[in-house]
């Protein structure tokens, strides 16, 4: 059996709410990603250094709890791994103000997830990154 192009895509979903992070990694997975589960910017930062395979994309709420906050984390992804998309999803409020502080860009997305939406901009961000 040959792998879909969504098979040979490995997505990190980083959020510290476990509920939120599992139903979200669940639909990427049965639209045939590869999902790791991370709870914290530094269990973002073990899989990086660990893994041996590209990580395609993250998608990373932006109140997510760790030594990093979601935007300097997204910050380190860039820095050490460019060719990895960065999805940033959370309250518009709290992520405007962090985001001010450390970084040009604010979320990409809204919480509650649409799971169709975050799936057709992870499509959309994965097909230009290939441009």
């Amino acid at each position: 059996m040959s792998e879909t192009a969504e098979e040979l895509h490995r997505i990190i979903v980083a959020d510290s709410e476990v509920i939120v992070r599992n139903v979200l990694s669940d639909y990427l997975r049965h639209c045939g990603y590869r999902v790791i589960d991370a709870a914290s910017s530094d269990e973002v930062v073990t899989i990086f250094n660990d893994s041996s395979a590209a990580i395609s994309l993250v998608l990373s709420d932006a109140e997510l709890a760790g030594t990093f906050n979601a935007f300097a984390l997204r910050l380190w992804v860039q820095q050490h791994w460019p060719d990895t998309q960065f999805v940033l999803v959370g309250n518009v409020a709290a992520a405007a103000k962090a985001a001010g502080e450390i970084c040009d860009k604010g979320p990409h997305l809204k919480r509650p997830y649409d799971p169709q939406a975050v799936v057709a901009h992870i499509r959309r961000l994965l097909a230009s990154a290939k441009k």
